[in-house]
């Protein structure tokens, strides 16, 4: 699956030097069953600092999305209902430190021990922060094994574009969707706006806090640069971002912005870490500084030519001293975010997964 440019990126920025060779990035080949973003390519302009408050608790969940400028059609519900009342107050939200060393696979579901299990496998890498496909991991005992190792569990899925591979997929119906999401040919941009959209966005982070997810990690969260067919808008991202990252809060979980450097400032304060991408390459880390800055983690992804497993020491010592990102959390991963992952000490490791034996041959 070819990581592609998102559309509607700028000829200023088409026209940024990269630190690596895009032509030697290794194709992630056909759509796995999940996947990661896509690569931002924008140059981030700061905003002024917006101090959005919190909706009085009296309020219902209707007005909340009719301030979030959801279109509220007649034969839609007024708002999102949750399938679950809010179970933790915002408090107890966990706050990842700025600097925690973490590891994220996609396309596989882990294979980690219980701390009690009698096995003498060892979690690799020894890490406190994971980030992994939710839909993947329902119905496996991964997060508690994780918990009892004293690790953290971040729960990915795409929260801006339909994907027909999802469980939930016929939940949306065709007014939700938009374009076809350009390099990506089975998924399509949502309409963030609609409370429909919403609703099965809400019953996602049900299902992320019933797994006892720590954090959320929702993907594909700034639609309106692209060409999405919707006429999105930067205001209907941060609309959306502030929209979740409450909802996330409300279930105890703790949430992520994906990318969308554009609306950091608008969002700061709902959300408790960065996931991002390819700042390095595209000499932009200086804009995800705002969450280091505040105390919240960057945790941040670069696809060097040879990964997995070829990286040459020059490209990982340039991307690993990319101005502003010295404070990131950083790894260099392959393209389809498997197994294996590189740390800017040097260490190199290779997550067992499920289904893989322990040659890394898949399990006939």
């Amino acid at each position: 699956m070819a990581d592609t440019p998102k559309s509607g990126q700028s000829e200023e920025h088409q026209a940024k030097p990269v630190v690596v060779d895009e032509a030697g990035l290794k194709s992630a080949g056909t759509a796995p069953p999940r996947r990661r973003s896509r690569k931002i390519l924008y140059i981030a302009i700061a905003a002024a600092v917006v101090v959005v408050l919190g909706l009085a608790l009296g309020l219902g969940l209707g007005l909340g999305l009719k301030d979030h400028g959801g279109r509220g059609d007649e034969n839609e519900p007024s708002g999102p209902t949750p399938s679950e009342p809010p179970v933790t107050p915002n408090g107890t939200v966990w706050q990842p430190p700025v600097g925690a060393k973490w590891q994220i696979i996609l396309n596989s579901v882990l294979d980690v021990p219980s701390a009690n299990a009698k096995t003498t496998q060892a979690l690799t890498p020894d890490v406190p922060v994971w980030d992994f496909d939710m839909f993947l991991h329902r119905n496996t005992n991964v997060i508690s094994n994780l918990h009892s190792l004293g690790k953290r569990a971040i729960c990915y899925f795409s929260a801006g574009s339909y994907e027909p591979y999802t469980p939930d997929n016929t939940s949306f119906v065709a007014a939700d969707l938009g374009k076809t999401m350009d390099g990506w040919p089975d998924e399509k941009w949502l309409d963030i706006r609609r409370p429909s959209v919403r609703n099965i966005m809400l019953k996602r982070l049900d299902i992320a806090a019933s797994m006892k997810c720590d954090a959320v990690d929702p993907d594909n969260v700034d639609g309106y640069q692209n060409a999405n067919g919707l006429g999105l808008t930067k205001q209907d991202t941060i609309d959306f971002v502030r929209f979740l990252g409450k909802e996330a809060s409300k279930r105890g979980l703790a949430m992520g912005l994906k990318n969308a450097g554009e609306v950091i400032e608008d969002v700061l304060d709902v959300v408790q870490f960065s996931v991002n991408e390819q700042c390095a390459q595209y000499n932009e880390c200086d804009t995800f500084e705002k969450f280091t800055a505040a105390g919240k983690p960057v945790f941040h992804i670069e696809y060097p030519s040879g990964a997995p497993k070829a990286v040459k020491t020059q490209d990982s010592r340039k991307l690993c001293g990319a101005t502003g990102a010295d404070r990131f959390s950083t790894v260099l991963k392959g393209m389809d975010l498997d197994a294996w992952v590189e740390y800017c000490d040097g260490n190199v490791a290779e997550t067992k997964v499920a289904n893989t034996s322990d040659d890394g041959s898949d399990d006939e």
